[in-house]
């Protein structure tokens, strides 16, 4: 087990910065690697195609990551070979043209006899003028991630002490974070100022935690303590925790998505639990569509909640029309096409005794491209299936994400091109529909008035504007 991995140098350009990932960390703790293990496993489905954990005894940094699943890069011989009480670890879904180890995390660089690793979850929407400024000054960059950018501002202000350091390059770059870090004794959990993404602190036997959301601390049987907050930084070491809260406060804006279909159904982020909120959007729905149909059913497992709370309010019954093959990763966070129409042949089942001759409900968590989706209801036509409605549990998302999503450019959104009826026929349904933008705060626990979320993939209205960079990425 080497102390760290040095890695080649990549192509100079952004091919993508947009990821959907998931962060942990422990101190404090004789088997922080087994645990980091763990709770990777658990936010697994915040992304596939890497995973990463490094870890200090206090004396030296020990570091490995792989692409592929949690269970896959790592085995036994290699968590004992990540030695001490403190570990961070991630696991990363990024887009076509960054799937490469180079942009694996966690990332480690030694500067001054000290080693920092930090795993990133979010996307900086100034990340590449910042990345030229610097290279204009001498700044050597070893990926193309733009968490390395906040890497060399830290450095360039750790004279000062690390505290201040990371308090300063984080005020320098926008967008969203929220981030694990770490040096040989000390680990750092930070949340950007409008509070994207989230991230929570817990405690286990006297151990602290960091995690993405809540299922990984359930997982190791650790106690939730608080969020933390947008804008705080939280500093653990041998002397315990502290909080400091150097950045300016905003208005937050927490990605409402992350409800609609990132996090794990048993998680709960934001205040809300995950499981609820699915299932008023689904007796949401129910009240705004009233659909003549035998039965309602979800394609598991993204509208199953959805799902059971529209059969719970409109009184149709619930079936599961298509059965999972469990051993296929989620279509949504594959990086390429080919790879998503592979995944949907083999992912799904359809249930022929129960569809044939039968009106059927889909209950949807959302459509993003729309090819997936016409894959599926051509199978369950192929079926048998007489009729096919589908409800959506979100408005149609017309506006790509420069905050970490992977619909990144408008050309990819079906909604943004296309009227609701042309998607129907496009996708060859009998009726679609859409829970309305005042459902979707409803179901979320707040109102169009006062609400702490981003919408800005309905609406267009971004609360961190982006520069022309990014601008040119999303809509050309």
């Amino acid at each position: 087990m080497k102390a760290r991995t040095v890695l080649p140098p990549q192509n100079p350009h952004w091919p993508s910065r947009r990821e959907e990932c998931g962060v942990f960390g422990v101190f404090g703790h004789p088997e922080a690697a087994k645990l980091t293990y763990f709770g990777l496993y658990a936010l697994q489905h915040r992304g596939q195609e890497s995973a990463g954990i490094t870890t200090s005894d206090g004396c030296h940094i020990y570091d490995y990551k792989h692409m592929g699943l949690v269970s896959e890069v790592f085995k036994e011989d290699t968590l004992q070979g990540l030695r001490g009480h403190l570990a961070i670890g991630h696991v990363r879904y990024s887009t076509t043209g960054s799937s490469r180890l180079a942009n694996a995390q966690p990332f480690v660089v030694l500067h001054k006899n000290e080693y920092y690793g930090i795993a990133h979850n979010g996307n900086l929407v100034n990340a590449a003028r910042l990345r030229r400024e610097l290279e204009r000054e001498g700044t050597i960059f070893q990926s193309t991630m733009d968490t390395e950018v906040i890497v060399h501002l830290l450095a360039r202000r750790l004279r000062y002490g690390l505290e201040e350091a990371l308090a300063d390059a984080l005020a320098q770059v926008e967008g969203a974070y929220s981030l694990v870090l770490c040096t040989r004794d000390t680990l750092i959990g930070a949340r950007d100022p409008r509070g994207f993404r989230p991230l929570c602190l817990g405690q286990m036997n006297g151990s602290y935690v960091l995690s993405s959301e809540t299922c990984a601390l359930d997982l190791i049987e650790a106690s939730y303590i608080r969020d933390v907050e947008p804008g705080e930084i939280v500093v653990i070491d041998r002397n315990g925790l502290r909080s400091i809260k150097a950045l300016e406060p905003v208005p937050s804006a927490f990605c409402i998505f992350e409800f609609i279909y990132f996090a794990r159904p048993d998680s709960t982020i934001f205040g809300q639990n995950v499981y609820s909120c699915r299932k008023r959007l689904g007796h949401l729905m129910a009240r705004e569509n009233s659909i003549e149909a035998d039965f309602v059913m979800p394609f598991p497992d993204s509208g199953t909640y959805a799902a059971l709370g529209y059969s719970e309010e409109s009184g149709i019954p619930l079936e599961m029309g298509v059965i999972r093959n469990h051993y296929v990763g989620r279509t949504f966070i594959q990086p390429s096409q080919t790879m998503r129409d592979f995944s949907v042949r083999i992912k799904l089942n359809p249930v022929r005794e129960i569809l044939k001759g039968k009106r059927v409900i889909i209950v949807e968590d959302s459509i993003i491209r729309g090819t997936t989706t016409r894959t599926r209801i051509k199978t369950l036509r192929e079926a048998g299936a007489r009729e096919v409605h589908m409800v959506v549990s979100c408005p149609p998302h017309r506006h790509p994400c420069p905050y970490g999503i992977d619909f990144s450019t408008k050309g990819e959104l079906i909604a943004a091109q296309h009227t609701v009826e042309e998607i129907r026929a496009f996708i060859g349904l009998d009726s679609l529909s859409y829970l309305s933008l005042e459902g979707l705060l409803k179901g979320a626990g707040a109102t169009p008035q006062a609400h702490p979320y981003c919408l800005a993939c309905f609406t267009g209205n971004y609360p961190v504007a982006f520069h022309e960079e990014v601008r040119k990425d999303c809509f050309e």
